[in-house]
């Protein structure tokens, strides 16, 4: 699993107040990458990564998880296990939820090798 929890110093016991997705860290990177989102409620996420003509490279997150902060890493690699070419990739988050609430959000990442 490429999820893993993460406490950024914060209160363990203090939930986001808002849905919120962070820049990767590194930028630009090379080989990998940790996306950063915050969920106020259980949702329905779905993390997936673009090259720059807007064509689906992977999806790295598709399931429920838990109010909270999250850290998904990101090796670089596309569905099929290659590895991608340096260039510009975009990043989505749509999570829905439990209480029917909706949340979109891109942002830009720079593969460099």
């Amino acid at each position: 699993e490429i999820v893993v929890s993460v406490n950024d110093g914060e209160q363990q016991n203090a939930l986001p107040t808002d849905y919120a997705l962070r820049q990767n860290y590194p930028n630009p990177f090379n080989p990998s990458t940790s996306i950063n989102f915050s969920l106020p409620i259980d949702s329905d996420v779905k993390l997936t990564v673009f090259n720059i003509l807007g064509q689906e490279v992977i999806t790295l997150l598709n399931e429920q998880k838990s109010a909270g902060n999250h850290t998904v890493v990101w090796n670089s690699t596309d569905a099929g296990g290659i590895q991608l070419t340096s260039g510009i990739y975009l990043y989505k988050l749509t999570a829905s939820g439990v209480n029917g609430k909706e949340f979109q959000d891109i942002k830009k990442m720079i593969l460099l090798k």
